[in-house]
């Protein structure tokens, strides 16, 4: 879940109330009593000596880089970059553990090493290969399924967490307050069991279409299409929560859109099964967005036990009510599986690795700013794209790359704030007032005009940190 309220996800679709710059900061605390103590005693209390002259020079600089880097926001920074890798570690080793279910074997030895059969298939002999590998594992669904079913563990582990934490918490006690924001908004049993199987229908096909497309895709091109859902988490915010109109959202939008048709016809348009993994995967895409936008409309805010609480509800939904779904699929001859030679290393693998990204995506709010777990999804990509050229031989060119790229340039673009003009606008006013003060001849000129070119070179990270005050 996200800090003061806001929709537990990976992408915030809520209106950012800004609080006035006026307040005083978490840095600044450590100084507020203090100086407003001095001026009450200085107004109603005898003169006392004056105190010993603080530090200056050398011995001043490092005292105030050593508060800057423990301050509040500095450890939150530190914090988000710690999730931003542990967020694209497991998000990339869960897609690729997926993807490596589907490999090809061969059929006279399973234990064989796995084969990735290309998609284009020109100059190859089909007939031959298809003879001497074949694909042992084919249940998207029941992948689907089984791993759904980890989200049970979210209450368990908010509840050790809580009571590790707070001792004198009782069962009762952690218990009541996971449900008591449920009943003040008037949900009664049936109609929050009826939520839950909306929602549990909505996790799970958005689940589904994800794992679906590996089946086609490589494990990048299914990470960039789904990094797309954060375009369409502020379109159906506009729509439906009625958020700002941000101009340069909409371009992102649309940038984003072209890379999604760039890489729908990248290996052509006869022939080629691309185009359907690139609908399954931005469907993907649209139905976490949907997910999110709905939880926001129909749940409201909520803490993290109830966050917890609702996803080990969907977790157990899945689990009682969708297996003979699954074994219907596999008794139809729709999915197939060897259950003795059935690879439970990667399955369990994918299914821990799911879990913590989901841990850290709604709980890591807790810990640092939601920016950082966003930016999981994208760098991501990169990492992903690294692991198919060493271990498959991928090639990223041509549309495909240029795809990407507009994704990723997308992606950004939907980061920025909405007031970004006054972003700009008061950055270019500093530089060109310290380039104006640069050239006067003064003493610190040097110093000043190293400043305005390290607020050049910052000039994109301010962007990206907007939501840091």
């Amino acid at each position: 879940m996200t800090r003061d309220g806001d929709i537990p996800t990976i992408f915030n679709p809520r209106g950012r109330n800004r609080a006035p710059s006026v307040l005083v900061t978490d840095e600044g605390v450590a100084n507020g009593p203090f100086a407003h103590a001095d001026s009450v005693s200085s107004q109603q209390e005898p003169v006392e000596p004056a105190s010993p002259t603080a530090p200056t020079g050398l011995a001043a600089r490092i005292k105030s880089c050593s508060v800057s880097f423990c301050s509040k926001s500095a450890r939150k920074i530190y914090f988000g970059i710690w999730i931003t890798v542990c967020v694209t570690a497991s998000w990339v080793g869960a897609t690729h553990c997926i993807k490596y279910l589907y490999l090809r074997r061969p059929i006279v030895d399973m234990d064989d090493d796995p084969v990735l059969v290309p998609h284009d298939t020109t100059g190859l002999n089909m007939t031959a290969l298809q003879k001497q590998y074949a694909a042992s594992y084919q249940a998207p669904f029941f992948t689907t399924w089984f791993v759904t079913n980890w989200t049970m563990l979210f209450f368990p582990l908010y509840f050790l967490c809580r009571l590790s934490t707070e001792r004198c918490k009782s069962v009762s006690d952690i218990f009541s307050e996971s449900i008591r924001g449920y009943r003040d908004k008037g949900f009664t049993a049936g109609r929050f069991m009826t939520r839950c199987s909306l929602f549990c229908i909505l996790f799970v096909g958005t689940n589904y279409m994800y794992i679906m497309s590996l089946r086609i895709l490589l494990a990048t091109d299914v990470m960039a299409l789904f990094a797309t859902n954060v375009s369409f988490v502020y379109l159906l915010s506009w729509v439906i929560l009625h958020e700002q109109f941000v101009g340069i959202r909409i371009m992102a939008v649309i940038i984003c859109d072209t890379g999604v048709a760039l890489l729908a016809y990248m290996d052509g348009i006869t022939g080629s099964p691309t185009l359907g993994g690139v609908v399954l995967a931005t469907s993907s895409a649209a139905a976490s967005a949907v997910y999110k936008v709905l939880f926001k409309k129909v749940i409201g805010d909520a803490t993290f036990g109830q966050v917890s609480f609702f996803f080990s509800l969907i977790g157990m939904v899945n689990a009682a009510l969708l297996w003979p779904l699954s074994l219907g699929l596999f008794l139809t001859g729709v999915e197939s599986m060897h259950w003795d030679k059935l690879p439970w290393p990667a399955l369990l693998t994918a299914s821990s690795l799911f879990l913590v990204a989901n841990l850290l995506t709604n709980f890591g709010i807790a810990l640092t700013y939601d920016l950082f777990i966003t930016l999981g999804l994208i760098t991501s990509v990169p990492v992903s794209a690294a692991l198919d050229v060493v271990l498959y031989g991928a090639n990223f060119e041509g549309m495909k790359l240029a795809g990407m790229i507009l994704i990723a340039v997308g992606f950004f673009l939907v980061m920025f704030p909405d007031n970004w003009p006054d972003y700009i606008t008061r950055l270019l006013r500093n530089i060109i007032m310290l380039s104006h003060s640069a050239s006067m001849p003064t003493p610190n000129r040097g110093k000043k005009r190293e400043l305005m070119y390290v607020c050049v070179v910052c000039c994109v990270i301010l962007l990206m940190l907007y939501k840091i005050r």
